[in-house]
């Protein structure tokens, strides 16, 4: 290893591909980051703002949306600094920091959606006993869970990568991620492969048994129900199953763009596959919840109308 150089900076190789359609790109990711900050904005200040939103349901709303904008804010000044500048290279610093950043916000995001889940079975099998159980202290407890988790376990893993040396620096993307800066290292990685599909485990596993519990017994309940209270319960799950399938659909094309030779596919559908789950559940999610939640769409309606333009709940119903 004595005549190896090591690497402390690497070149984001999609870049290039970018280059003919520059200002096309900085103006469309320019103005999707723009709707990101805006939609998840106004969604945090309305539910802030108004008493009656304070209720478990629209905590976790809030933290979709507070995560949302984390993980857009993680990659998008970036790789707006990226096209206007026409560098393609990133330090090992801020790229360490760039995959800490993403990583943690999609098990942020997997894990608030696991909690959101569980709450929708509280509130249909046990809707009487809903706000005992789902308690605001109980509420910011799954919040803070929600976060913390997520960081400690992907944390641990985070320190094999820090520790790493790398030997090459060509990274086949717009943005690091692990998988593909593990994979310049100098030494082997077959070691942190196994830890890696350890954590990977512990990030997916418990949500996602979280997620098939709760709709076990919704649709047990649903079975037993008449059809109204079926149409009510469907109506009521509608919003997460949709944010958990756009989701879904999000880091199943990041696993394709990661594990598979996609040299074949054009760039632009590479692009898109490649930061769908970065752009896409920031701004669907607080839409699908503010168009499906009557009480959302009535208090964003009051936040841009005239106090004598303003409605309640009961005045919406009627038109």
């Amino acid at each position: 290893m004595e005549n190896v150089t090591f690497v402390t900076s690497f070149t984001l190789t999609a870049y290039t591909e970018m280059e003919d359609f520059t200002y096309v790109y900085f103006t469309v990711f320019l103005l999707l980051y723009m709707l990101i900050v805006f939609v998840n904005l106004v969604l945090i200040v309305v539910i802030y703002i108004q008493r009656c939103l304070h209720e478990a349901m629209y905590f976790f709303m809030c933290n979709l949306a507070v995560n949302g904008l984390y993980g857009g804010t993680s990659l998008l000044p970036s790789l707006l600094g990226h096209l206007i500048s026409h560098n393609y290279e990133i330090s090992l610093s801020c790229c360490l920091l760039q995959i800490f950043c993403l990583h943690t916000y999609g098990s942020v995001e997997f894990t608030t959606l696991a909690v959101m889940g569980y709450d929708r079975y509280i509130a249909i099998c046990y809707p009487l006993h809903y706000h005992l159980i789902m308690s605001p202290r109980k509420s910011y407890i799954l919040i803070t869970l929600a976060w913390i988790y997520p960081f400690l376990c992907f944390g641990l893993y985070f320190i094999l990568t820090v520790q790493r040396t790398f030997c090459e620096k060509f990274i086949e993307k717009v943005y690091c991620i692990n998988f593909a800066l593990v994979k310049l290292s100098c030494l082997d990685t077959s070691i942190q492969s196994i830890v890696g599909l350890i954590i990977t485990g512990l990030l997916l596993v418990p949500q996602l048994l979280m997620i098939l519990f709760s709709y076990a017994q919704i649709l047990r309940v649903c079975l037993h129900a008449s059809k109204e209270s079926q149409a009510k319960a469907i109506q009521t799950c509608a919003p997460h199953l949709l944010a958990v399938i756009n989701y879904s659909i999000g880091c199943l094309f990041e696993i394709i763009q990661s594990r598979f030779n996609m040299s074949h596919v054009p760039f632009q559908v590479r692009i898109f596959m490649s930061l769908y789950f970065l752009i896409i559940p920031p701004i669907l999610n607080p839409v699908i919840y503010g168009i499906s939640i009557q009480a959302i769409r009535v208090q964003v309606f009051n936040l841009f109308s005239s106090k004598e333009n303003r409605l309640n709940p009961l005045q919406l119903m009627m038109k």
